[in-house]
């Protein structure tokens, strides 16, 4: 006579580790709320978080991270340049950009420069764990506005003249002009991006020709208009 099975349910398989995720943010308010909301997720759980771009090598010096999510505005290294420090270090990691910038103007330099997804600040905590969850399984993403408007611009209907001048400067000349336009002298600017002030003298005779300007008091005039646009945008 055959022994009944046994009604006894085998072991439960282990739920899978969280992902890790590396806060890189000058605000601690700002990391401080990311964290929160991503720790209290049963897949995900902030491993470190940086205040700069070299303590945010430091801590990916330190453990494993799968996902690092970061500003593009910071003390030191501009947020382009670290993204692309990050993807030749680190090339399979994914980047997550959150910042307040808006996406038109930013986003499409941020995924060149190698992030695979950006999202407004603003877009809110449902957004933002979308977003990260889209990152981290290997898709990209952008909001459905800009998704929209990148359609647009490749379709054939898009009416000609209508790309903005400033998306025609290379990210250092979108550097320089943002620096021009928050008051930054040559000397400044070279220290802080570590070039020559000759070298800067260069970006800005080429972001006159680019701007259809003719001096450098209408190129100072101009980016101060604009750096005073994306901070009451932001």
């Amino acid at each position: 006579m055959k022994k009944p099975k046994s009604s006894t349910p085998g072991p439960t398989p282990a739920a899978p580790a969280p992902k890790h995720v590396l806060i890189v943010d000058d605000h601690p308010f700002m990391r401080a709320g990311l964290a929160q909301l991503i720790n209290r997720q049963p897949d995900l759980v902030v491993c470190g978080e940086a205040g700069d771009p070299v303590a945010a090598m430091t801590e990916l010096r330190r453990s494993p991270v799968d996902l690092v999510v970061t500003d593009l505005t910071m003390p030191g290294r501009s947020g382009l340049d670290f993204i692309k420090d990050l993807n030749a270090l680190h090339p399979a990691l994914p980047i997550l950009v959150v910042s307040m910038h808006d996406e038109v103007i930013y986003a499409e330099r941020a995924l060149r420069a190698g992030a695979r997804g950006y999202i407004m600040k603003e877009a809110g905590g449902e957004n933002f764990l979308a977003a990260l969850r889209q990152v981290l399984g290997g898709q990209v993403y952008v909001s459905p506005r800009l998704s929209a408007q990148i359609l647009e611009n490749l379709s054939a209907r898009r009416p000609r003249g209508s790309t903005s001048p400033i998306e025609k400067l290379t990210d250092r000349e979108f550097e320089v002009f943002q620096l021009i336009g928050q008051g930054k002298s040559t000397r400044d600017i070279a220290e802080q991006l570590h070039l020559s002030s000759k070298t800067v003298d260069v970006h800005r005779g080429h972001i006159k020709e680019k701007l259809g300007l003719g001096d450098i008091t209408s190129l100072v005039r101009h980016a101060v208009r604009w750096v005073e646009t994306q901070s009451l945008d932001g």
